[in-house]
């Protein structure tokens, strides 16, 4: 099947391109299926489990669990941080206004 997208015009050539794109993607998405089913295959015909090859799922038992805040905002108690993760607002002003860390544990 040939197009002649000569004789497209813009918002023909955006909806082609974007069917394209979503084609493209469902073969990838085909591919892929394939491809783990043949993996599975092979490593059945061998006598062993996806398990033994690759290692069971390990989930952390702690996962989802909520840390304890480790620092509080002396202006506003409500706001605590545990320490993990991206820095709050509040505790970068606190230390740009000559705090330290150790003014901020809980």
């Amino acid at each position: 099947m040939a197009v002649d997208i000569k004789n497209l015009n813009h918002n023909q050539l955006n909806d082609l391109i974007s069917k394209a794109q979503l084609r493209q993607d469902e073969l990838r998405k085909e591919k892929v299926v394939k491809l783990r089913e043949k993996i599975h295959a092979l490593i059945k015909a061998e006598g062993y489990s996806f398990e033994d090859i690759f290692g069971g799922a390990r989930k952390s038992k702690r996962a989802g669990a909520k840390v304890a805040p480790k620092y509080r905002n002396p202006a506003n108690p409500a706001q605590t941080w545990s320490g993990r993760g991206k820095r709050p607002h509040w505790f970068n002003d606190a230390l740009k206004a000559g705090k330290k860390e150790k003014d901020l544990v809980i």
